[in-house]
């Protein structure tokens, strides 16, 4: 399956199912100001860019390897 287009506009329902979470989260989250997800207002419609939604995915990713400690060895204890 091809990637959609990063400029792409996602309904808030097909943003919701991406993150797994449901659109009243997304309002919310928009209301409240918790996270800094840039929503598009098309007239009274929240629209979410797809590059938008992976740049939150990876803010927000923990644990996620980086080139410094790919060469750290561990011992089962979590000693180097």
């Amino acid at each position: 399956m091809e990637e959609p287009s990063k400029n792409r506009l996602l309904t808030r329902q097909e943003a919701a199912e991406f993150l797994g979470v449901s659109p009243i989260t997304l309002g919310l989250w928009k209301s409240t100001k918790r996270y800094n997800l840039p929503v598009v207002k098309v007239g009274r419609l929240a629209k979410y860019r797809y590059g938008d939604l992976l740049e939150f995915i990876e803010m927000h990713t923990v644990n996620k390897p980086n080139a410094a400690n790919n060469n750290l060895k561990y011992d089962g204890e979590g000693k180097k």
